[in-house]
């Protein structure tokens, strides 16, 4: 590949990665040509399809997932481990909006993850089970429950940046803590939120109400992102 195609490739794929992560994988290709400064005729020379560019823009985020996941495994404390996981998910979940939709909802043949997501889903149950056997969560705490966590957590997507990675931590330690596994120490700091910053997390057509509190919350579309969903991981034995 010549230089100039080459650093056309890079720029291609750093803009569709920070487009996606701001609009979603259903950001206009437009955009990404119009971020990396390059016609839609090179985009397509390089990326003939919208699946093609989104794989390219999510391998570094696939190592880094992958990496998250073995670190957590790793860690011979199986609350800690998982706590921090979590946070990882979390955090990606609320500020790459592209990364968690490609995985979460199975972005049309966009990454053949089938198996990384098993594995991920392998590594999540096997933490689960250690801070079972640990004492850490409730006994009867499930995989299942994280699910219920990153669904509670996708609100605060539609947040400022600053303000939905401070709040992702505390709801997070609130949460978590609910499970049984948190040592008891400070939650951290509240986020600066107030309900006039809902309506938009709540109405998928980011309209706010009219009537203060007499106006209608209609729920989002309620999909989470989680953002090391398709990743694959390492096991460790226990004990």
């Amino acid at each position: 590949m010549r230089a100039d195609a080459r650093r056309n490739r890079e720029r291609i794929v750093e803009a569709a990665r920070e487009t996606f992560a701001a609009q979603g994988v259903d950001a206009p290709l437009t955009a990404v040509a119009r971020r990396a400064g390059v016609g839609m005729a090179t985009l397509y020379r390089r990326f003939p399809s919208r699946d093609a560019l989104v794989r390219a823009a999510f391998d570094e985020q696939l190592g880094l997932c992958a990496a998250a996941f073995e670190e957590a495994l790793a860690d011979p404390d199986p609350g800690r481990g998982l706590y921090a996981l979590l946070e990882q998910v979390c955090a990606t979940q609320v500020t790459d909006r592209g990364f968690g939709t490609a995985f979460m909802t199975g972005f049309p043949d966009a990454l053949d993850h089938g198996r990384e997501r098993a594995c991920a889903e392998e590594g999540l149950r096997e933490l689960v089970r250690r801070a079972r056997e640990a004492g850490q969560v409730h006994e009867d705490f499930d995989p299942a429950d994280i699910t219920l966590l990153l669904l509670a957590h996708g609100g605060l997507a539609g947040q400022p940046r600053e303000v939905a990675l401070a709040a992702s931590r505390r709801l997070l330690a609130y949460l978590f803590g609910a499970f049984g596994s948190r040592d008891g120490g400070p939650l951290p700091p509240p986020p600066p939120m107030s309900l006039a910053g809902v309506p938009h997390v709540l109405d998928p057509a980011g309209r706010r109400p009219t009537a203060g509190p007499s106006s209608d919350p209609r729920g989002g579309d309620g999909r989470a992102g989680g953002g090391c969903d398709g990743v694959r991981v390492g096991r460790r034995d226990a004990g």
